[in-house]
């Protein structure tokens, strides 16, 4: 894990799925909240897995998780289904 900090906001938006999954393998699994999930990680780690003092960053990726879903669903409402 690398030992940059980022803080929990600069990690609450999903970088685009399509871009995330254009060149993904049957088998691969890419995240288009890898940043905000990599940086709750380093918060745990920073703070000897005290989850208490990782709620902001915890709370920035599952913001970040619903606005991936929410994309994604609204993409297959109106049809836009290719990447």
């Amino acid at each position: 894990m690398s030992t940059s900090q980022n803080p929990p906001s600069a990690t609450k938006t999903p970088e685009d799925w399509k871009v995330t999954l254009k060149n993904k393998g049957p088998s691969e699994f890419r995240d288009p909240c890898l940043a905000a999930s990599q940086a709750s990680m380093e918060c745990l780690n920073r703070h000897d897995y005290n989850r208490d003092d990782c709620l902001e960053y915890f709370r920035a990726y599952r913001e970040c998780k619903a606005a991936w879903l929410k994309q994604r669903r609204e993409d297959r409402r109106s049809g836009r289904t290719d990447m």
